[in-house]
């Protein structure tokens, strides 16, 4: 079926997740990013703000020694656990930053991370001690958040000013971009409404398909400092959430919306936009969203037993078949 690519602010933001993966840095930013690999997230962020797209540029020797750790993410009480474990056995009290909370809550998230071979654990006496495997690398050298919004109207506009305005002072991105439909006319309208300065615009073609060339820099952000103290997190907290951010991203990436679609539909298709898919549905003959594509969706009708048994020939059914390939393309967007 042949979808329309970005008929939905969910397809174009999987468009510019994998453009990202492509073509990141922008064409006119390319001194900033230079050749470090990256790993492309979305919909993350915190409590209070969620992006849609994150762009994580990866240290290289830190990304390998990160993979190490398996391809899960490690989540807050775990890294807790991994970052402070000594090298040398030790009193897990004694080794361990004071938590804030019950230290009982600590020894279970020992008890996960040993299960996981993120660290090793032992009894002695009555004490658990632990000590790591090996160090937990820094290997996330900056993050970038981007918004997306295809058709930037009046009022889409308006609540844009305010998300990107919380971006330029939490400070938690190095870099802040708009993301929107490219028009033709001789100014872009994104250059015309009252964003921060900070914030960059990129403005996307997808009718000739994915692709490195895809967008274009109508105006670059300035560097934002998660170094410094700010009036909602100091240095430290922005590093820890950086550090959660990061971690959610390298071990969820983009194309895990197989597990909030539903790729077993029969009518569930991936149509192909140049480098990149988007998932499509035959049923509505164009490319659903993710609130949509349920089972309490009115098309949806289960895969027939037979396109599973009757010789299909991806073992599974098409439905697994999608789900394999998006995972194999995001381990591999890991080991880059």
């Amino acid at each position: 079926m042949a979808a329309p690519a970005t008929d939905s602010e969910f397809s174009f933001e999987l468009l510019v997740c994998r453009w990202a993966e492509l073509g990141w840095p922008p064409a006119s930013d390319d001194a900033a990013g230079g050749d470090a690999p990256v790993i492309v997230s979305r919909q993350l962020g915190t409590k209070k703000r969620r992006w849609d797209t994150i762009v994580i540029e990866c240290d290289p020797e830190g990304l390998a020694a990160r993979r190490e750790f398996g391809d899960r993410t490690i989540d807050g009480d775990l890294l807790t656990v991994v970052r402070h474990a000594p090298a040398e056995w030790a009193y897990y009290r004694d080794a361990l930053p004071e938590p804030g909370y019950p230290w009982r809550y600590v020894r279970e998230a020992i008890h996960r991370a040993a299960a996981r071979g993120l660290v090793e654990k032992r009894k002695n006496g009555n004490r658990i001690e632990i000590r790591r495997k090996r160090p937990y690398p820094d290997w996330v050298s900056r993050i970038i958040a981007i918004e997306n919004k295809p058709d930037l109207d009046a009022s889409a506009a308006a609540a844009l000013s305010d998300q990107l305005e919380h971006d330029v002072d939490t400070a938690l991105a190095d870099e802040v971009w708009l993301a929107t439909g490219r028009t033709g006319e001789r100014v872009e309208p994104a250059l015309l409404r009252q964003f921060p300065v900070e914030a960059g615009v990129l403005t996307f073609d997808f009718s000739a398909g994915t692709g490195a060339d895809a967008a274009t820099v109508d105006w670059l952000p300035s560097t934002l400092d998660p170094a410094a103290d700010g009036e909602r997190f100091d240095a430290a907290e922005k590093a820890r959430r950086r550090r959660l951010i990061a971690e959610r991203a390298y071990g969820k990436g983009w194309r895990s919306f197989t597990e909030t679609t539903r790729p077993d539909c029969r009518w569930f298709e991936l149509a192909r936009a140049g480098r990149g898919v988007v998932p499509a549905c035959a049923a509505k003959g164009r490319c659903q969203r993710e609130a949509e594509c349920s089972s309490r969706c009115g098309s949806f009708e289960p895969e027939p037993p037979q396109w599973r048994t009757n010789g299909w020939p991806i073992d599974g059914g098409p439905g697994q078949g999608v789900r394999e390939l998006l995972e194999r393309r995001r381990e591999r967007a890991r080991e880059r």
